[in-house]
């Protein structure tokens, strides 16, 4: 009989659809943190209370709200969301806050992209077998 342990590794690798400018998009390979059901349910919980007070910050701004700061603010928001996620990736650049940064200032659609394939994995472990 096969013997397989409980524990997950701490890590997974997926494949990240990049979008690029002009409609295109390239797969990078990642490596996410893995998180056990508490951990993502609190880190889901954070990320959602950061865009609860990120609302009432732009409601209490009113007409003075510019698109700079909400830009700021969702740039901001994704460093985050990455930082968290991300332990490493095919980019010939070298993961750093530097590099996360640069990716998510250059790319409108990468820290969505990144985000999406993490909870994807997750879904995928759920629904497969």
């Amino acid at each position: 009989m096969a013997k397989f342990k409980i524990a997950q590794n701490p890590t997974f690798k997926a494949e990240v659809d990049i979008p690029r400018v002009g409609g295109t998009t390239i797969k990078v390979p990642f490596e996410f943190k893995y998180r056990d059901r508490k951990e993502l349910a609190r880190l889901f919980a954070g990320w959602q209370e950061s865009a609860k007070q990120d609302q009432e910050y732009f409601k209490a701004k009113g007409d003075e709200l510019t698109l700079i700061e909400i830009t700021d603010s969702h740039v901001e928001r994704q460093i985050e969301q990455v930082t968290q996620l991300v332990t490493g990736w095919g980019f010939e650049d070298k993961l750093s806050p530097e590099s996360i940064r640069a990716l998510v200032e250059t790319s409108a659609g990468a820290g969505d992209a990144i985000v999406d394939a993490y909870q994807k994995a997750f879904s995928a472990a759920r629904l497969g077998n």
